[in-house]
């Protein structure tokens, strides 16, 4: 089995030496350095200079850490650049503003919803917990999910103190979301020396990792044993560092829960289905009444923002030939991506909380049949007998769960197989009474309190988790197979059932009342979305895992190596 040491040469193979180009230094001008005198809490000192902390119970605790200035007004759509040095000790008690995002309503249906603190472009900052005594501690770096539009490394349901007592360090970061940390642009790639633009969350998030690389062992951690994980879009983050040749040597292993390998759009040209990424920046400061990138930096990056959300601009991670080279599957075909050991998986009740995704209105049975036969040809057989018209709602949500989630976690597993490094898959199929009374069994997000130990510590609206022995039993569980495979490369916990990695045989990990070993999850619906998938790649003009069902465009035809 690949240990750390052994990551190291096959993740890292030599790259350890390699730096992104960040750009020069850029204070913004008008900017605070929020230094303070010294304070009574601990006092770590990093390359830009030192910050107080708080202990609590074992635990100490910074937040707000800036790892980059903060790209603003002039400087927006930038890389993100150094810190500019501060003098005596930062106040690190109290998280930084968390990254522009929409303010959705309060309201009882949107489980998701948080209270946001303050807002600001000077949003790049992590979190960090350690253990009392630290001393070369394995790290934990969690990437925040939210469609890449919303989220902030500082929620409660995120508070890293009890992984950190399973003996590591503990990270959590905020990078840059929506149009402000997405948005691409001929202006912008004008700009830049590579000629591309978008991908700056992505690059706030590697310049978060050379962050830790440069300061983690002066909070007791190890740089040479770090394991990246994050949700949702968190994950679909991950695949893309996994790909992205910046991101190389700064990571040796990788958690993605309920990740997506979504097709995304291509810097300057249309291709599968989405409009270049340069021409929705186009369109979108068209209808923000912006003639140029000058006045798009002059404009409130607030305004810009609620309005983007509300003008259709689609937040995605571009490919651009250099920090995303190729579509996500064609980097893992390739073997292009970092050989590390993955822990992966899904929720069974995915797209129960996230039910937009489901094609409306939902059809009657003998037109579900019809329009299953005109969309997937010689595919439609194995289509209904998998997702039936018996009970049409439920084969929709099983489809666009498994179309999303399903097929990329296995994928995931037999792409890294195939280089060589292992990997741990699960489902989450855990209910209990608040969740299923509102028919959201394993919702999307549902294992997150358990993976952090964080029950009792969800958002206003989250379904409540019973305070039980059997929920703490399984929360441990989990907690502790996390930490193990952050710590080891391993999921191992004394007392829990032995987890076997992927293999053939595809054994899973399947997450219900307790932790047990099933030895297939996905079966044949695994290879029926490779399948369209794959001919949808092949097409070059069509969009994949969202699509599916009745919305799905006709099945492309069969070509090699589709089948």
């Amino acid at each position: 089995m690949q240990g750390s040491s052994s990551n190291r040469s096959t993740g890292r193979g030599g790259a350890c030496g390699r730096r992104l180009r960040l750009g020069r230094v850029a204070a913004a001008a008008g900017l605070a350095l929020a230094s303070t005198a010294a304070t009574a809490g601990p006092v770590v000192t990093t390359t830009a200079g030192a910050v107080s902390g708080e202990a609590l119970d074992g635990v100490s605790v910074y937040r707000g850490i800036p790892y980059a200035e903060a790209p603003v007004g002039e400087l927006r759509w930038k890389p993100p650049a150094a810190k500019a040095a501060w003098e005596g000790v930062r106040d690190a008690t109290r998280f930084g503003p968390v990254c522009h995002q929409p303010e959705f309503p309060n309201v009882p249906a949107n489980i998701y919803f948080e209270h946001l603190p303050a807002m600001s472009e000077d949003c790049l900052s992590l979190s960090i917990w350690k253990p009392d005594g630290a001393e070369r501690l394995p790290v934990f770096v969690w990437i925040h999910g939210g469609s890449l539009l919303t989220g902030a490394g500082t929620f409660p349901l995120y508070d890293g103190a009890r992984l950190a007592r399973q003996g590591m360090i503990v990270a959590a970061i905020n990078y840059r979301l929506g149009a402000l940390g997405f948005m691409a642009h001929p202006e912008l790639s004008a700009e830049s020396p590579d000629g591309v633009s978008g991908n700056y969350g992505l690059l706030d998030q590697i310049a978060a990792l050379r962050w830790i690389e440069r300061n983690i062992a002066a909070f007791g951690g190890d740089p040479d044993n770090v394991a990246i994980a994050g949700e949702s879009a968190g994950a679909l983050s991950i695949m893309n560092l996994m790909t992205a040749p910046p991101a190389q040597g700064l990571f040796d292993k990788a958690i993605m829960q309920s990740a997506y390998m979504v097709s995304q759009p291509h810097l300057k040209e249309m291709r599968h289905g989405h409009p270049s990424a340069e021409s929705e920046g186009l369109r979108l400061a068209e209808a923000l009444g912006a003639g140029s990138i000058a006045d798009l930096r002059a404009a409130s990056a607030a305004e810009i923002t609620k309005r983007a959300t509300t003008l259709g601009f689609r937040t995605w991670i571009t490919v651009d030939g250099k920090i995303v080279p190729y579509q996500l599957p064609e980097s893992f075909d390739r073997g292009a991506q970092a050989r590390v050991p993955i822990l992966a998986g899904f929720n069974s009740g995915e797209i129960r909380s996230l039910r937009m995704l489901l094609p409306a209105p939902q059809p009657g049975k003998e037109r579900y049949e019809r329009e299953i036969r005109e969309r997937y040809g010689e595919l439609a057989d194995l289509y209904l007998r998998i997702y039936p018209a018996d009970t049409i709602e439920e084969s929709l949500l099983q489809a666009v769960r498994d179309g999303l989630y399903g097929w990329t976690t296995q994928r995931l597993a037999m792409s890294q197989a195939s280089v060589g490094a292992p990997a741990w898959l699960y489902l989450f199929d855990h209910g209990y009474r608040a969740a299923d009374r509102l028919g959201l069994h394993a919702f999307h997000g549902a294992e997150l309190p358990y993976v952090f130990g964080t029950i009792g510590e969800t958002g206003p609206n989250w379904p409540r988790i019973p305070d039980t022995r059997e929920e703490r039993a399984l929360s441990d569980a989990m907690l502790g197979y996390w930490a193990s495979f952050a710590k080891s490369g391993r999921p191992v916990v004394d007392g829990a059932p032995p987890w076997p990695h992927y293999s053939p045989k595809e054994p899973w990990m399947i997450f219900a009342e307790r932790p047990r070993i099933v030895n297939d999850v996905l079966g044949l619906r695994y290879e029926l979305n490779e399948a369209v998938v794959c001919r949808r790649r092949a097409a070059g003009d069509l969009q994949w895992n969202w699509n599916v069902s009745v919305a799905a465009p006709p099945l492309p035809p069969k070509v090699e190596p589709c089948r």
